[in-house]
């Protein structure tokens, strides 16, 4: 059974996938939403990849450098041991500006004896749509495409370049390296060069992990969740990913295949929320600047979703010559949810800003380009919150009053009532405010059903929804009142099975969904430990931890019997909830008192 088994590589402008064998079969290049270069993943024939072929008695295994996202998969027989060190280098050059190129270096460190092997390399431009030839030219081999040769990329290695496209058997004598290009490099690459990127690379990330609140318990659940995170960070304009990749699907054989390499406001911004928790400030920073840069003007209107430059079109394409994975069709690139109406959306964005106003001084010019937003968010929800929507699970096919949107609605209004009176502007404040008031009346009339005992989906139906595990997260009533506590015990009754937790099961656009969506089940071990079942909660959480691939990294689903992963990967909303939740049951790890903060 394939289990994403895949180590993350990246730098924050790209990144691949490491099979547990050491292949590259998902890498998109110079950039996250670039056409990919190797895409195994999506189809095993044609696709392309990049790897090591060894003999059947070697044995294989892989973790990270501690604490980094380099990468190390050991290659171990009776004749020999090597490692490959695989990483996307990122370091600072000056306070402000990074080194983080379009390449992957391949550090191959000869450990013991006279290990064999041959390399595979593969590429596949355009996921598979383009023919490509190789050229050795000077020390480097050139892949370039037959339908526009301009496309190209640079292979640079210490080993025989023929040797690599002909696959011969190498014997390892000493360290050899594979640099990955997508750029023609302009200064000799050796041995020594690639050691120093190394060293920087992980460098950086041991800097950047330090820099993280600790706990006294799950921190390596904790800093591996982070360092996920942060490599979905687009350095360029502040984005955060959804995920890397497109077309994994929630179960095998089904239709339910989307292209997540996009920023959602819901996604980034409760990503961007757990980095401040977490002390991570610049990333905060940054993603506000891209906040900003999506609007153009006052008068621009809010998507739920753009590209990770503020692209608004994000049309939907399949992709039929592609086998899709493990022949689950179809494959998709771009999505169409761009132009969805999902009026959750503002809360999180509301309330990651009122986190801005309350810990970022900011220039005068930031305050108020960043309050022109406040208002313009305040503005769209006060007219559409009584609106039916897609809601946070972007129903294609229809609009309802979801009870969740409606929340989530009066979190926008109340942390924007919030910010006008941290700004001294006491009519936005009461307005806001009597605004909050109207959508929490409405919902508490609509939204609880007395006949139940608990909150329910929709205005309309009966049928339970996980997100309403939520409604204490932000503060729309208490862990303490009854009926939200109603509603936490309705929800698991309804919907928890074998360990993990529905969605909802209420039939969608596709049928009734088959795999758990992760993510869930992290928010229904935060809401039992918020009303008191802390025992059970812990005894979820643990057993959830363990669905986790071989290096902890989590899919968007989890199937409910197998537990495989399923869904695109890594996914942050499954991160950044793993982080929260893990948090719960741990306290901060107190800096000694002789170290500042």
């Amino acid at each position: 059974m394939n289990n994403l088994n895949y180590g993350v590589i990246g730098n924050c402008r790209s990144a691949a996938l490491v099979s547990e064998k050491g292949s590259i079969d998902w890498c998109c290049l110079p950039d996250f939403d670039s056409p990919s270069v190797f895409a195994k993943l999506i189809d095993n024939e044609i696709g392309g990849s990049f790897s090591f072929i060894v003999g059947d008695e070697y044995k294989i295994s892989q973790k990270y450098i501690y604490w980094t996202n380099v990468l190390c998969t050991e290659f171990k027989s009776d004749e020999g041991t090597f490692e490959v060190i695989d990483f996307m280098p990122r370091y600072k050059l000056t306070e402000n500006n990074h080194f983080a190129p379009a390449e992957i270096y391949r550090y191959i460190k000869w450990i013991s004896g006279a290990p064999t092997f041959k390399v595979k390399y593969y590429p596949a431009f355009n996921y598979a749509r383009e023919e490509v030839s190789n050229i050795v030219e000077d020390n480097h081999i050139k892949t370039y495409s037959r339908d526009i040769p301009t496309d190209c990329i640079y292979l640079y290695s210490s080993l025989n370049c023929k040797d690599i496209l002909n696959s011969t058997e190498v014997t390892l004598r000493h360290h050899e390296f594979l640099l990955l290009s997508y750029n023609q490099k302009l200064i000799d690459i050796d041995i020594t060069r690639v050691y120093i990127e190394f060293q920087r690379t992980k460098v950086y990330w041991l800097n950047w992990t330090n820099r993280s609140k600790k706990f006294e318990k799950y921190t390596e659940q904790i800093i591996r969740s982070l360092l996920v995170l942060k490599i979905m960070s687009y350095q360029s304009t502040g984005a955060m990913l959804a995920a890397l990749t497109t077309s994994i699907p929630e179960t095998i054989g089904h239709v339910r295949n989307w292209d997540y390499r996009f920023c959602w406001l819901r996604d980034a911004s409760m990503s961007i929320d757990t980095l401040l928790k977490m002390g991570h400030y610049n990333t905060a920073q940054r993603f506000l600047v891209y906040l900003k840069g999506i609007l153009k003007s006052k008068t621009d209107s809010f998507q739920v979703m753009y590209g990770i430059r503020g692209e608004r079109d994000l049309t939907e394409i399949d992709l039929p010559h592609l086998a899709g994975y493990e022949n689950s069709k179809p494959v998709r690139i771009g999505n169409a949810a761009f132009y969805q109406k999902q009026n959750d959306i503002f809360g999180y964005l509301l309330n990651v800003i009122y986190q801005y106003y309350e810990v970022f001084p900011g220039t005068l010019d930031e305050i108020e380009d960043m309050w022109e937003i406040v208002r313009n968010i305040s503005l769209t929800v006060s007219t559409h919150w009584e609106k039916p929507d897609k809601s946070i699970w972007e129903f294609r096919n229809e609009e309802k009053h979801f009870v969740f949107s409606k929340v989530m609605s009066w979190v926008a209004m109340d942390r924007a009532s919030k910010i006008a009176h941290l700004l001294n502007k006491t009519f936005y404040k009461e307005t806001w405010r009597g605004v909050a008031n109207d959508i929490k009346d409405d919902i508490l009339k609509n939204g609880w059903k007395d006949d139940l005992q608990t909150f329910t989906q929709t205005y309309n139906n009966s049928e339970l929804d996980a997100s309403l595990l939520l409604m204490a997260e932000y503060n729309f009533i208490p862990a303490t009142d009854i009926r939200y506590q109603k509603t936490v015990l309705a929800v698991k009754n309804a919907l928890f099975y074998n360990g993990l937790i529905y969605r909802y099961k209420n039939p969608d656009d596709f049928g009734k969904p088959q795999s758990s969506f992760t993510i869930c089940t992290f928010w229904l071990v935060q809401a039992l430990f918020r009303i008191g079942m802390k025992e059970e909660a812990k005894k979820i959480f643990e057993d959830l931890l363990a669905c986790g691939n071989h290096l902890g990294l989590f899919s968007e689903d989890i199937d409910f019997t197998t537990k495989r992963l399923l869904g695109n990967f890594p996914q942050a909303y499954s991160h950044l909830a793993l982080i929260n939740t893990a948090t719960m049951f741990s306290k901060e790890r107190p800096l000694p008192k002789y170290i500042k903060a």
